[in-house]
């Protein structure tokens, strides 16, 4: 499939009354063409995997060219140039979970740009960090837990930040962490407890949403379940 005929196909997807309820979920209107991800899913599929397609479908701006960009391009031949162009170019929430999801978590250089986006100002760039540690926690099997350290530090030295995309994405990552093994749920549970008596509100919210989670019944047996395997 070439340009056009995604942008055909796309267009007979779309219903202008989901745009309403994308919106109260906080994604943009502007550039949205009510297209839902399910069907950018099943397109993906038609399409395969094409890196010099996602390039064009990313740079047309649109809300699902970004999504199905994200979801057709092989993220081992995806310089890290291009990445950082990428995340410049993220503005909502469903942009950044959704092209790390697909995406950035399986690129090389994923572990190092998760500590280094997790520092910038931006805020979808540092919302992208945090996702990103989340995400490596359910998805990367094959890291050893010594590397959830820095995030578990990252975690708590940007826990301040009042933004609500930042402080959701902290949390998130801080939870991951913690429901991956019983290890690491004790850490993420020894740095929700310092957390816990900051004197800052969104440090504290995070402390009181990961907290919840970690401390529950079904996490803790889950994990203890998970480290005797």
């Amino acid at each position: 499939m070439d340009l056009r005929s995604i942008m055909e196909h796309l267009g007979r997807m779309g219903n202008p009354e989901d745009l309403d309820g994308m919106e109260r979920f906080g994604i943009p209107r502007a550039g949205n063409l009510g297209v839902r991800v399910p069907e950018l899913r099943r397109l993906a599929r038609r399409i395969g995997i094409d890196s010099g397609l996602a390039e064009a479908l990313w740079n047309l701006g649109y809300r699902e060219t970004r999504l199905l960009a994200s979801m057709v391009q092989d993220p081992k031949t995806l310089e890290e140039g291009r990445l950082e162009a990428w995340l410049k170019d993220f503005d909502s929430w469903e942009i950044t979970d959704g092209t790390i999801l697909n995406c950035f978590w399986k690129h090389p250089a994923a572990h190092r740009k998760a500590l280094e986006w997790s520092r910038r100002e931006r805020e979808f760039e540092k919302r992208a960090g945090f996702v990103m540690m989340a995400i490596l926690a359910v998805k990367d099997k094959g890291l050893p837990d010594f590397e959830f350290n820095p995030f578990l530090v990252a975690v708590a030295r940007e826990a301040g930040d009042e933004r609500n995309f930042v402080k959701k994405a902290i949390s998130w990552a801080l939870r991951q962490i913690g429901k991956r093994n019983a290890l690491l749920n004790k850490a993420a549970i020894g740095v929700g407890e310092e957390l816990k008596k900051s004197e800052n509100r969104a440090a504290r919210w995070i402390a009181s949403d990961a907290l919840r989670e970690l401390q529950s019944t079904g996490v803790r047996k889950r994990v203890r379940v998970w480290k005797r395997v």
